[in-house]
C-alpha cells in the first residue's frame, strides 16, 4: 500500500463498529433451518470446531484454525442498478485437524452452503464469521460452496467500510481486509491459494482482475469475464474492477502485461495516467535486475476514477487512484510489493514493516539510480529531520499494533532500517540478503525474526543491537557505525 499525501485520504474509512443487528434475524432463521438439513458423515469423535481465527494477535477473527485453502473459484454478479452483489464461492480446502465444523470469513448474507455437493447446516456466530456445521477429517480435501447475496457497500466490520463503488464503477481493493465483502475466504496472508474469478456485469462494461484473462462471454444483457491467478495469492490481494476502461496489453522482455485506466477520468488526466501505467513493465524489469526473477506470470496496473486515498499492491496488477504527474515512485512502490508482500507475504500483520519498508526502500533506490538523491543522503536527511524526542520515533515498528499498521513511521523507518543495514553490512552482503530472503521464502511467508536471523547469517555479524535500535526501540537510534549511520559525514558538517 502507498498512502497519498495528507488531505487526499489514507486508507479505507474506519468508524466505530456497529452491532450486527441486520444479521440477527438471518442467524435465527439459519439456525432453525439448519436443524432440518443433514450433513455429510465423517469419522467419529472429531474435535470441536476449528479456532475462529488463524492466530494473528492483531485481528483475532481473521482466518480460521483447522483448514488450509488450496483454491478459490469465485462466481459473482455485480448490478449497478441497486449496487448489489450475488454469487457463490467454491473453496477447495484441506482439513488440518478432524473437526465438527469450521469457519470462513464473510460479511455478505448467506443463502446456502454445501460440502462435496451435500447441503449442510450453517450459522453466523457474528457478522464476520460463517460457521459450516459439517465434520471434516484431518488430511482430507473438501469442496465447500457458499452462496450469498447482498449490498457490500452497506456492510462494515471492526470499523472498516472497504467497498468502493459509485453508479458507474466498482473496485474491490483494500488492506488489511477486502475479501469478506465479495467472497468467502480464509482471510489471512499466511493462507495463500490459487484463484479462478468469474465476474458477471452489465454487457458492454470491462472487468479487470488478477492474473490472466481466460475468456469473455456475452449472454443476454450480461457479460461474464473469467480471470485466473495461477500463483498462490493471499485473499486480500484479490481484486476486481468493473466499469468502462481504456485497456492496453503487450509483452515486455517475455512477460505479458495488461494495464487499464477508467474512462471516467478526464481526458487529459487519463492520458497522463495511461502513460504512467505503461511504465509498469519497465519498472518490473528494473526491479527484477536487483531482486531476482519476477515471481508471477503477468504484470500491469489499473487506475480507477474512484478515490480510495491509497494505491494497493494487488497481486500481478496493482490498483491506483488518479496520481499526480511524475508519480513514478508510487508505481515502483506497488510493483516492489510483488516481491515483498505478495510473493513473500508476512507471517503476521505485526511484520508489516517488511512489506512497506522494503517497498519504500526500493522507491528510494529507484531515485538514486535515476539521477536523484543517493539513498545514503536520504537516510541522513530523514534522521536529521527527526531529532531525539520527535514522535516519529515513538512507535515500535516491529510491533506497531493494529491501529498503526500504516503509520508514516512504518514506511519511512522501515526503509531507513534497510538503508542503514546496507551501510552496516556492505553493498554485496545487503543485496545477497534481499535476494536470498526472496528465494528462500518464495510463495510463502516470513517474519521479522527470520529476516534478522538471515541477515546475521549472510553478514556474519551479530545484528541484534542494530535491529533493536531501528525497529523495537521507541527512541532515536544513536549515530554510530554499528547502527549504519555515517559518523564521519556528521563530523564534516
Amino acid at each position: 500500500m502507498h498512502r497519498l499525501p495528507p488531505g487526499r485520504g489514507l486508507r479505507p474509512r474506519r468508524t466505530p463498529a456497529l452491532a450486527g443487528l441486520a444479521f440477527a434475524g438471518l442467524v435465527l432463521v439459519s439456525l432453525l433451518l439448519a436443524a432440518f438439513v443433514p450433513g455429510p458423515v465423517h469419522a467419529a469423535d472429531p474435535v470441536p470446531y476449528g479456532a475462529a481465527g488463524i492466530g494473528d494477535a492483531y485481528f483475532p477473527e481473521d482466518g480460521n484454525g483447522g483448514i488450509d485453502v488450496q483454491r478459490y473459484e469465485v462466481h459473482d454478479r455485480w448490478r449497478f442498478a441497486d449496487r448489489s452483489l450475488r454469487g457463490r464461492t467454491r473453496v477447495t480446502l484441506t482439513a488440518t485437524a478432524s473437526l465438527r465444523g469450521f469457519d470462513l470469513d464473510l460479511l455478505l448474507p448467506v443463502r446456502g452452503v454445501t460440502v462435496d455437493g451435500v447441503a449442510v447446516p450453517w450459522s453466523r456466530p457474528d457478522a464476520h464469521e460463517l460457521r459450516v456445521e459439517a465434520p471434516v477429517d484431518a488430511g482430507a480435501t473438501y469442496d465447500v460452496v457458499v452462496r450469498y447475496a447482498g449490498r457490500p457497500g452497506e456492510l462494515g466490520w471492526d470499523g472498516e467500510h472497504s467497498w468502493l463503488a459509485d453508479e458507474t464503477e466498482v473496485v474491490a481493493m483494500g488492506e488489511p481486509h477486502m475479501a469478506p465483502w465479495w467472497f468467502a475466504a480464509n482471510d489471512h496472508p499466511s493462507d495463500k491459494a490459487v484463484f479462478d474469478l468469474h465476474l458477471r456485469a452489465r454487457r458492454g462494461l470491462d472487468v479487470v482482475s488478477n492474473g490472466r484473462r481466460v475468456s469473455r462471454v456475452d449472454h443476454g444483457g450480461w457479460t461474464t469475464t473469467h480471470w485466473t491467478a495461477a500463483e498462490p495469492m493471499a485473499p486480500y490481494l484479490a481484486f476486481v474492477a468493473v466499469g468502462d476502461f481504456v485497456v492496453r496489453r503487450g509483452v515486455h522482455d517475455g512477460l505479458p502485461w495488461l494495464v487499464a485506466v477508467s474512462r471516467q477520468v478526464p481526458v487529459r488526466t487519463r492520458r497522463r495516467s495511461l502513460h504512467l501505467m505503461l511504465q509498469s513493465p519497465r519498472v518490473v524489469h528494473w526491479l527484477a535486475q536487483r531482486l531476482g526473477p519476477y515471481p508471477f506470470s503477468t504484470t500491469g496496473g489499473l487506475t480507477t476514477s474512484l478515490a480510495p486515498g491509497f494505491a494497493l499492491e494487488n497481486q500481478t496488477r496493482p490498483t491506483y487512484p488518479v496520481l499526480a504527474a511524475g508519480a513514478i515512485g508510487t508505481v515502483v512502490h506497488e510493483l516492489a510489493h510483488q516481491w515483498f508482500g505478495d510473493d513473500v507475504s508476512i507471517a503476521a500483520w505485526r511484520d508489516v514493516w517488511l512489506n512497506e519498508g522494503a517497498a519504500t526502500f526500493m522507491q528510494v533506490h529507484w531515485t538514486e539510480t535515476h539521477g536523484g538523491e543517493p539513498a545514503r543522503r536520504w537516510l541522513e536527511r530523514w534522521y536529521d529531520a527527526n531529532p531525539a524526542g520527535a514522535s516519529f520515533w515513538d512507535l515500535d515498528i516491529a510491533d506497531p499494533g493494529p491501529a498503526h499498521l500504516f503509520d508514516r513511521s512504518v514506511y519511512e523507518r522501515g526503509a531507513m532500517t534497510l538503508e542503514a543495514l546496507r551501510q552496516r553490512i556492505g553493498e554485496d552482503a545487503f543485496w545477497t540478503l534481499l535476494r536470498t530472503w526472496l528465494q528462500q521464502h518464495a510463495a510463502g511467508t516470513g517474519s521479522t525474526g527470520q529476516f534478522q536471523a538471515l541477515a546475521e547469517r549472510v553478514s556474519g555479524a551479530d545484528l541484534s543491537g542494530f535491529f533493536d535500535a531501528w525497529l523495537r526501540a521507541t527512541e532515536r537510534p544513536a549515530r554510530t557505525a554499528a547502527n549504519g549511520l555515517d559518523t564521519a559525514a556528521q563530523a564534516r558538517r
